[in-house]
């Protein structure tokens, strides 16, 4: 590691079973065409591939010119703005009620840079058969993977994406559009309100992370942990940018929020950063505080403490009788240990007190981390329960 050699630099054209520049061809840019302009129901998967390939823009003028709607995975969540009409909610386990029961009245699925994982499809056997399956990604390996294509299309999604768009004709689907909202709305009243407008009890994950989305107004960039802190916070926070997540998606690596968020601050100067983390979390990568009171990196740290290992607490209680196992968490004093990293603090415990402690918190220079003790038994509502399809969502759950 430490002698010398001979080296030449030289740019990488190549890489061994992966191609980052493939050649899009140009008959499968047209079948996929095809398939979408005579679609009456088409539905587009927007994922990760459309941030890591710039091709935000791109994506909104191939959903405008075919009107079609868009859901989008765990990890494309800033890809398209949150108030944008054609954004029809989040795909996943935990998503959107509307787009995982659409997904299986759709007859043309554009899945755009996204590897149809098992949080997304469900049930693979029951995944939208109806329907014909447009994929485009940068990986030929993915290509028929988990779901079997109709079409694909290989290539950067920045240049396939125009390539079809070009093709296109100018349509409009009302009324499929139209069909989202009755699913919209039984969500909004059995899952949403009362999750982020609560009107008595402890507070809610929900109302946590809606409250930090208004008062930053979709401009700030979200970071999680893993668990149900990241489940509640990708589905409420509101995202106007581009590359306004941050998060380990399907890996599940709890302790990733902390450094991560560091990083941002690093890879976002200009923006504010909030991280959402839980208290199993937390303290897995807990030691990064010193590197935040090192950098005086200006992480907004939202810990969401309900005493629990909570996503699997939950689990155990709907799939396993309430037979909890090692979920129940005896947390340490968090005020000390921000005051042995000379880091700003504060807690929450009453709803009273949320907003004005979220404006302090974001007011204040550099890191800051803010406290919220969290109903014990919050649970992530909708879910498709594990070996269930897409359509079998739930929208409560009685436990």
């Amino acid at each position: 590691q430490v002698s010398t050699c001979e080296w030449q630099p030289a740019k990488v054209t190549s890489v061994r079973s992966y191609d980052p520049y493939p050649k899009i061809q140009d008959d499968h840019v047209a079948a996929a065409a095809q398939l979408i302009n005579n679609a009456k129901r088409p539905l587009a998967l927007v994922g990760h591939g459309v941030e890591l390939g710039g091709a935000q823009n791109e994506l909104v003028e191939f959903l405008e010119k075919a009107d079609i709607p868009a859901a989008r995975t765990l990890l494309g969540l800033s890809a398209l703005p949150s108030d944008h009409p054609l954004n029809v909610g989040m795909l996943g386990m935990h998503g959107s009620y509307a787009p995982n029961v659409m997904t299986q009245q759709a007859d043309v699925i554009i899945a755009i840079g996204m590897r149809f994982s098992d949080r997304v499809t469900g049930r693979l056997d029951t995944y939208a058969k109806q329907a014909k399956i447009i994929h485009l990604d940068i990986d030929n390996v993915e290509i028929d993977k988990n779901v079997k294509t109709d079409v694909s299309v290989v290539g950067d999604c920045k240049m396939s994406l125009p390539a079809i768009t070009r093709l296109l004709n100018k349509n409009e689907h009302t009324e499929w559009i139209e069909g989202f909202k009755p699913y919209l709305q039984q969500e909004t009243e059995k899952v949403i309100e009362p999750a982020i407008h609560p009107k008595e009890g402890p507070l809610l994950m929900g109302e946590v992370v809606n409250a930090v989305a208004e008062a930053t107004d979709g401009e700030a960039v979200l970071v999680n942990d893993v668990g149900q802190n990241q489940m509640f916070s990708c589905r409420y926070f509101k995202y106007k940018r581009k590359l306004s997540v941050v998060t380990s998606g399907g890996l599940g690596t709890m302790g990733f929020g902390l450094p991560a968020a560091v990083g941002a601050t690093f890879g976002a100067p200009d923006r504010t950063i909030c991280l959402f983390t839980g208290d199993g979390g937390f303290q897995m990568s807990i030691q990064e505080l010193g590197t935040i009171m090192e950098q005086q990196a200006p992480v907004k740290v939202i810990l969401m403490n309900n005493n629990y290992l909570g996503n699997v607490r939950q689990w155990q209680d709907m799939f396993f009788n309430h037979r909890q196992s090692f979920t129940k968490m005896l947390n340490p004093d968090y005020r000390q240990i921000c005051s042995g990293y000379h880091l700003n603090y504060d807690v929450v415990i009453d709803r009273g007190d949320l907003h004005a402690a979220i404006d302090k918190m974001l007011a204040t220079p550099g890191p800051y981390i803010l406290e919220c003790a969290i109903k014990e038994e919050d649970n992530v509502l909708p879910m498709t329960p594990p070996g269930k399809s897409v359509d079998e969502m739930l929208l409560e759950i009685n436990i």
